[in-house]
C-alpha cells in the first residue's frame, strides 16, 4: 500500500493504482497486458478496470474450444467502501452500463461497452462476465449476502453469463506470507463425505455431487470467491479461469449417477480436519490441489440448474436431481499442517503429473529453478522470483526487517524464459501470444532445456536475459510506451537484437552456439562496453520502429500476410508462431533486417562500422573462433 499511496495521488489515481495492483496479482497477469482496460474516473460507468481473460491452450475443451472471461473491476479502497449499500449501488451502476442505460460515458468506457456488447452477442456457455469488487478487507457476512443479491439481479438482467466475486488485500496477503495464521483466524468449512481413515493424515472416500456443490457454495459464501480454493499450490494465487470440460459436463447433464465411474477424483489438502460426527467433517484451510476442472464443472452445472430461480415445478429437473443424488466424486483429504510446504508441493506435483501443465504453474517445483534462484542472488545480487507474489513478499520482508539482505533488482523466472526463447530461439510471436509453450513440458521450454553444443541452460543464460530485458526498459518498450511502435514489440525487440548479434558473430568468425551468444551478450553489458552495446541495440530498436510505422518502405502494414492471414489485425500478427521468420509471409521484415545487417558493416563519418565495434568488445571477453 505504500506504493499505492506514494506521491500523494488524487482520489481517482489512488483507486486506479489500488485496482491495478490488486487485480494483476489476483489474476496473475502483467500490468502491461494488452487485454487490460483502464476506465477509472469521470464517466467510467462504474468500471475502474476491465480485463479480458482469453484462456490458454491447455484450458480448452477436447474439441479445442476455449472459454473467455471479462472481469469488470470496482475498486473500493478505504472510505470508498461503505458496506452492503455500496455493493448494491455500484452493482446496479455496472448493470445499467452493460444494458446501455447510462449516459455521459467517457470515450474509454464507450469503447469498452462496445466490446462487452459484442461479447454478449457471441458468448457461448463457456464465456462469463464477472463483476469484481476489490476491497481492503474480506467482506463481512451481511456484505456477502449483498453480493448474492447483486449476482441474482445481474443474472436476471444480463443473463446466466453474469457472475460476481470479491477480492481483498487480505486474500492475497495470506497467500504471500510464509507460515499460517493463528488458529482462531483460519478458515473452517464443513463437508459431508463418506470416508475412512488411512493413518493420521489421510481420509479416503467419496462425496456426493450435491454435497460437493454445497461445500463449494459454502466456501464461496465465506470467502467471496471460489478462486481462493485453488490457490494453495505452487502458485501464490491462481487466476480465476472457468473452463468447462465437454465430456464431464455431458456426463453430469445426462448420466450424473455414473460420474464417479468416469472421473479420477479430487484431492483436498487441509491444515487440519476434524470429524464432527456422522458424515460431517470440518476442513481447516481447505485447498483443492487436484480436481480444479472437475469441481469447477460440477459448480457450473449445478449452479446453472439450482440457482436459476423460479417457484414452480419442473419434472425434468426433479428427475435429474434424483439421478444426481446417486452421483459421487472420489475424494482424498490430506492433512499437511500449517507449515507442511514440502508435503504440499509433493502432493501437488504427483497428483497433477498425469495432467497438462498449465502455463507457469509448476516452475516453483523444479529443482533447477530453485538452485538458479539462489545462484542469481549470490552471483548477481538479483532476486529471481519463481513463485508468483514472491517479490512483493520479499520487499515487504525487507521493509519490516532492515537487517535482512536487501535486493534492489528482481526478475520473474518465467518471463526471463520468454525473453531467452524470443531472442536465442526466435520465438517472439509465441512468447507474446502463448504462455503454455514456455511452461514446464511446453514445446519451447523443452527446446531451451535440451543440452546444447555449449552446455545446458543455466544461470548465466538467465542473467543475459535479465540484462537484455533491462535494456528494453531503458528503450521504453511496454504497454505504456511513448512510441506506439514499442507497445507490443518487447519480445520482437529481443528477437531482432539477437539476430543482429548472430550476424556479427558469424561475419567475424566467432563461435555462435547458444552458450556463446549468452557469453557475447554478457560481454556487451560489461562496464566500458557501452558503445558496443548501443551499436547493437540502437540498430535493433531502429528496425522495430521502422517496421511498425505506417508509410515506411518496409512496413508491417504492407506485409502480404497482414491482410491475407491476419485480417489486418496487428495484435494477431505479432502473436503468430512464425513471426518474422517466414520469407513469404514477412518479406518486408526480412528485407529490413538484411539491409540493417549490411548497414552495420559500413563506415559512417569516419567512424568504425558498428559490426567491428561489437565484435571487438566480444573478442576482448575471450569469445573463441568458429
Amino acid at each position: 500500500m505504500r506504493e499505492v499511496r506514494d506521491g500523494n495521488p488524487s482520489t481517482t489515481e489512488l483507486g486506479h493504482r489500488f485496482a491495478r495492483k490488486l487485480v494483476t496479482q489476483w489474476l496473475e497477469i502483467d500490468d502491461a497486458s494488452e487485454d487490460l482496460v483502464y476506465c477509472d474516473g469521470a464517466g467510467d460507468g462504474g468500471i475502474d478496470l476491465a480485463y479480458l481473460d482469453r484462456g490458454s491452450d491447455d484450458d480448452s475443451d477436447e474439441d479445442g474450444a476455449t472459454g473467455h472471461m471479462w472481469y469488470l473491476v470496482q475498486s473500493k479502497y478505504g472510505t470508498a467502501f461503505g458496506g452492503e449499500d455500496t455493493l448494491i449501488r455500484e452493482g446496479r451502476k455496472v448493470l445499467e452500463t452493460l444494458e446501455g442505460q447510462r449516459e455521459r460515458l467517457s470515450s474509454l468506457s464507450e469503447r469498452l461497452l462496445a466490446r462487452l456488447t459484442q461479447f454478449r452477442k457471441q458468448a457461448s456457455e463457456r464465456d462469463r462476465i464477472t463483476l469484481v469488487f476489490g476491497t481492503d478487507d474480506p467482506l463481512a457476512d451481511k456484505e456477502k449476502r449483498a453480493l448474492e443479491d447483486v449476482r441474482a439481479l445481474g443474472r436476471a438482467r444480463v443473463g446466466s453469463l453474469f457472475d460476481v466475486e470479491a477480492v481483498s488485500i487480505y486474500q492475497i496477503y495470506q497467500r504471500v506470507l510464509e507460515g499460517g495464521e493463528a488458529d482462531h483466524a483460519r478458515l473452517r468449512v464443513p463437508i459431508r463425505a463418506r470416508v475412512v481413515e488411512s493413518g493420521d493424515e489421510l481420509l479416503v472416500g467419496s462425496v456426493s455431487l450435491m454435497d460437493l456443490f454445497e461445500f463449494l457454495k459454502d466456501y464461496r459464501t465465506r470467502t467471496g470467491t471460489l478462486d481462493q480454493l485453488y490457490e494453495k499450490n505452487v502458485r501464490q494465487f491462481l487466476g480465476g479461469r472457468r473452463k468447462v470440460n465437454k465430456a464431464m459436463r455431458e456426463t453430469l447433464e445426462t448420466v450424473p449417477e455414473r460420474f464417479g465411474l468416469f472421473n479420477n477424483g479430487i484431492t483436498i489438502v487441509v491444515a487440519e480436519f476434524q470429524q464432527k460426527g456422522g458424515t460431517v467433517i470440518e476442513l481447516v484451510e481447505p485447498s483443492i490441489v487436484n480436481g480444479c476442472q472437475t469441481t469447477r464443472t460440477i459448480w457450473e452445472v449445478f449452479h446453472e440448474r439450482l440457482d436459476a430461480g423460479g417457484t414452480g415445478a419442473d419434472a425434468e429437473l426433479d428427475a435429474w436431481l434424483e439421478r444426481s443424488s446417486r452421483g459421487v466424486v472420489v475424494a482424498k483429504i490430506v492433512k499437511v499442517g500449517v507449515a507442511g510446504e514440502s508435503m504440499l508441493l509433493d502432493i501437488t506435483k504427483y497428483t497433477n503429473s498425469q495432467n497438462a501443465v498449465r502455463d507457469k504453474d509448476f516452475i516453483a517445483l523444479d529443482s533447477d529453478f530453485r538452485s538458479w534462484s539462489a545462484a542469481m542472488a549470490e552471483r548477481y545480487d538479483i532476486y529471481l522470483e519463481i513463485q508468483r507474489g514472491g517479490w512483493d513478499s520479499r520487499r515487504a520482508l525487507q521493509k519490516q526487517a532492515p537487517s535482512t539482505r536487501q535486493f534492489e533488482k528482481s526478475a520473474n523466472a518465467f518471463d526471463l524464459l520468454k525473453v531467452y526463447g524470443s531472442g536465442w530461439f526466435g520465438e517472439a510471436g509465441t512468447a507474446f501470444g502463448r504462455n503454455a509453450a514456455f511452461a514446464l513440458g511446453g514445446t519451447v521450454f523443452k527446446r531451451i532445456m535440451e543440452a546444447q553444443d555449449g552446455g545446458s541452460f543455466g544461470v548465466e543464460d538467465l542473467n543475459a536475459a535479465f540484462l537484455l530485458d533491462r535494456a528494453s526498459q531503458d528503450y521504453q518498450f511496454g504497454r505504456g510506451a511513448p512510441k506506439l511502435t514499442r507497445r507490443q514489440t518487447r519480445f520482437f525487440f529481443f528477437m531482432v537484437a539477437i539476430e543482429l548479434l548472430k550476424d556479427v558473430l558469424a561475419r567475424s568468425e566467432l563461435a555462435m552456439n547458444h552458450r556463446h551468444i549468452t557469453t557475447a551478450v554478457l560481454s556487451l553489458f560489461k562496464e566500458g562496453n557501452e558503445e558496443a552495446r548501443g551499436a547493437l541495440l540502437d540498430h535493433a530498436v531502429e528496425v522495430i520502429d521502422e517496421y511498425l510505422s505506417k508509410g515506411t518502405e518496409d512496413s508491417v502494414f504492407d506485409e502480404p500476410s497482414f491482410a491475407a492471414n491476419f485480417n489486418n489485425d496487428l495484435n494477431g500478427l505479432l502473436k503468430s508462431e512464425g513471426l518474422g521468420r517466414d520469407e513469404k509471409q514477412f518479406p518486408h521484415f526480412r528485407k529490413l533486417v538484411a539491409s540493417t545487417k549490411h548497414f552495420m558493416g559500413m563506415r559512417h563519418g569516419g567512424q568504425p562500422p558498428a559490426r567491428e565495434v561489437i565484435a571487438k568488445a566480444v573478442k576482448a571477453s575471450g569469445q573463441p573462433k568458429h
